[in-house]
């Protein structure tokens, strides 16, 4: 769970490096990106609230 929760970090990070960038600066490449990385976050999420419900039985 401690490398999942590492990945959702990372995308994290990624995702509002690149949102940031196209308020910012207008970058529409930095928006899908950030669109992209959105949905791993997403996953990651469910996968970690899986993994704790296993976890917390």
């Amino acid at each position: 769970m401690k490398d999942l929760v590492a990945k959702l970090q990372a995308d994290v990070d990624a995702f509002f490096k690149d949102a940031e960038a196209q308020i910012e600066k207008g970058n529409k490449a930095a928006g899908t990106r950030a669109r992209k990385a959105s949905l791993g976050i997403e996953k990651a999420l469910k996968e970690f609230r899986k993994k704790s419900l296993e976890a917390s039985k």
